[in-house]
């Protein structure tokens, strides 16, 4: 088994159809007695090894390059857009590929350098099992892309181009005639929100459900595209590793099973998710880096106190050669990391998505590392500091400010943006709501802050302190206060260098800024408002909502 039983916070279903959402159609999902399928097998056409299930399903791999060149599900071909075939990142060469039955498994071995490649086939599920072992940069091995033909599965989802050719960043996101915008990118979740990725028809549905990330990099909160459609077809993905928006390094090793899963309409079987897939029928198939449910072991925490019971904790195992997670309960925090491979691991503990406390942990073969209750010290909250005013809540991300959830499936032009600009009034009680999410040193730098001290908080010297979850060409925030006192321009921290803040992820390293303001910078009437005026900072960047940027988590005065 290559699983975790570390439970997703929420599972959503990416159903395209009232009769799918519904969840009345057949399942698709491991059967109690395979081996009773009729038609099991595969042959040889000179070109292609072909595996028929035994059930609905019949699929093509190339004997050439490992291609999978056909997907047959109830006599309609899926398989194919634009002359393109099912494959690793933009397809492999010439490779060594071989097939063997096992039982009832059948079991396609792809080989090409350092890379191998697995499909496998179960009697009469209508399921492709499907793992990656990259050892190496030698192979780009990055996703794997379902490529489907066009007309058979119809959307106008954010993460789509269909009906639109306007290209307005790069060549990879656009806008329709109506503002809107659409794009590849715009998937809306993090990784533990979702288990399987797809459409239906309401009488068919196309499916992968996910690995669980184990050799991926980037944790639960990981961002990534997931799938698209446009004119000429879509396309499904498991993405192994992609650089964007990335803050961590790559992994190696065996990745999976992922699972391309045809259902009569309804979500794939829970069976298959991430968590809850057995697969000891693959224990003996000789899979390159396979690791079965006994060379495995699992962590357990009684609790975690010291939380704000407001927000969701997650639990994060994680070294260079895998990670974890799995959610702590809200109750008390007791939390269960399953299917982890031996070794030693920084265990972090979110609230919401900021990082709260951290400490390493063992893992052994068969066994279960068992901890007492976590107690977060109260200092490493930041939302614990008592302060004059603040905006936001600080729990890593942009969440309840302006444009903030739309920015997760639509680019910042977006005609259902609100505007980018505008002021804020301590006090007003709309101060979250009215600061937008994300500052551009091109779009909105110099943003006001009003704000009214007492005579007594006038008279100190304050600390103003500004979290970020990411920032764009090293955007960064400088401060001016009442126009009589600026902030030394504060050095970047490490973000990642890719785009982020377009491409519908905030996700990058949660970082605090603070500034020490002098009591001299303050108005001494305490009637009027004090100004804040928060720029963005950096050399670096183009123009618009591609110039230097960040991703605001929480700004607070401290008492």
């Amino acid at each position: 088994m290559s699983g975790s039983d570390s439970h997703p916070v929420r599972r959503r279903a990416f159903v395209l159809s009232a009769a799918a959402a519904a969840g009345t159609a057949a399942l698709a999902g491991p059967l109690a007695s395979p081996a009773s399928a009729a038609g099991f097998g595969w042959s040889d056409d000179g070109s292609n090894y072909v595996v028929d299930t035994g059930a609905s399903l019949v699929f093509k791999v190339s004997k050439t390059n490992g291609d999978l060149t056909s997907l047959v599900y109830r006599g309609t071909e899926y398989q194919g857009y634009d002359g393109k075939n099912s494959h690793i990142e933009s397809g492999l060469g010439t490779s060594t590929v071989t097939i063997a039955q096992s039982g009832s498994t059948i079991l396609i071995s792809v080989t090409y350098g350092t890379l191998k490649h697995y499909y496998a086939a179960r009697s009469g599920e209508n399921n492709v099992y499907l793992w990656t072992n990259k050892a190496d940069t030698s192979v780009s091995a990055t996703r794997y892309i379902v490529r489907v033909k066009k007309g058979l599965f119809l959307n106008d989802e954010p993460d789509s181009y269909t009906y639109t050719s306007s290209t307005i960043e790069a060549s990879d996101v656009f806008a329709k005639p109506d503002g809107q915008t659409r794009s590849k990118h715009y998937a809306k979740v993090r990784v533990l929100d979702y288990d399987h990725i797809g459409w239906s028809t309401g009488s068919v549905g196309l499916w992968i459900v996910r690995s669980n990330h184990e050799k991926a990099s980037g944790g639960p909160f990981y961002r990534s595209l997931l799938r698209h459609q446009s004119a000429d077809g879509g396309g499904l993905y498991e993405i192994l590793y992609y650089g964007e928006n990335q803050t961590e390094a790559q992994r190696f090793g065996l990745q999976g099973p992922y699972v391309i899963a045809f259902t009569d309409g309804g979500a794939p079987s829970s069976s298959l998710y991430p968590g809850t897939l057995t697969t000891s029928w693959a224990d003996s198939l000789g899979i390159s880096g396979y690791v079965s449910a006994s060379g495995r072991g699992r962590v357990a925490g009684v609790g975690i106190s010291g939380r704000n019971t407001a927000y969701p904790y997650t639990v994060g195992l994680a070294n260079s050669a895998a990670q974890y997670w799995g959610s702590a309960r809200a109750s008390d925090g007791y939390f269960s990391i399953g299917g982890a491979l031996p070794g030693t691991y920084t265990l972090t503990v979110y609230k919401g998505e900021l990082a709260v406390y951290s400490t390493q942990v063992t893992v052994s073969a068969g066994g279960t590392t068992t901890l007492n209750t976590i107690a977060i010290p109260s200092s490493n909250d930041p939302g614990n500091a008592s302060a004059i005013w603040r905006i936001g809540d600080w729990n890593g991300t942009p969440g309840g400010f302006k444009n903030a959830d739309l920015m997760t499936y639509a680019h910042p032009s977006d005609v259902r943006a609100a505007s980018w600009t505008g002021n804020v009034v301590i006090g007003s009680g709309t101060e979250t709501s009215a600061f937008p999410c994300y500052l551009w040193k091109d779009v909105n730098s110099g943003i006001i802050v009003h704000f009214r001290l007492t005579a007594a908080q006038a008279a100190a010297a304050h600390t103003l302190r500004i979290g970020v979850t990411t920032a764009y060409a090293n955007g960064r925030p400088q401060i001016v206060v009442n126009d009589t006192w600026t902030s030394a321009v504060p050095s970047p921290p490490t973000q990642p260098s890719t785009r982020s803040l377009t491409v519908g992820s905030y996700r990058g390293n949660n970082y605090t800024f603070t500034y020490s303001v002098p009591a001299s910078a303050w108005l001494t009437d305490t009637s009027a408002y004090n100004q804040l005026k928060i720029y963005v900072a950096s050399g670096s960047g183009t123009t618009s909502f591609l110039s230097a940027g960040t991703s605001i988590d929480a700004i607070d005065l401290l008492a």
